[in-house]
């Protein structure tokens, strides 16, 4: 089994930085991609970014691009997400997630990934 745990979400003001972790324990050295998803009040849970490690590559929304970066610590099995120049339309829970058989052409999908953090609550105000 594995076991995501996230935190450094919080409040921020628009232009501001936050930097959200994700702790894994258990079996996970076996995960092909390790991503981080949001989802704000009344809308679906959407990608925000992943590294597949097939082939190393890090991957963004569109929306993200330029101004979050995906990172990870293996030897602290740990993920993060670091984020500047935030936006209100930022405001989400972000959630952190491993998958052990997500295919490339999946990588946007939160279908794809089999465990999930417990989610952390960035707000972007003023």
């Amino acid at each position: 089994q594995v076991q995501l745990v996230e935190s450094g979400g919080g409040l921020v003001q628009p232009g501001g930085s936050l930097r959200l972790s994700c702790a894994a324990s258990g079996r996970t050295f076996s995960n092909v991609a390790a991503g981080w998803f949001r989802q704000a009040p009344g809308k679906e849970r959407e990608f925000v970014a992943a590294i597949f490690r097939t082939n190393g590559r890090t991957y963004y929304d569109d929306s993200v691009k330029g101004r979050f970066t995906i990172s990870t610590d293996n030897a602290k099995n740990t993920l993060f997400l670091q984020m500047n120049s935030l936006q209100s339309e930022d405001t989400a829970v972000y959630y952190c997630a491993l998958g052990p058989r997500t295919v490339l052409s999946g990588l946007r999908n939160p279908t794809q990934y089999q465990y999930w953090g417990q989610g952390a609550q960035v707000t972007v105000s003023s």
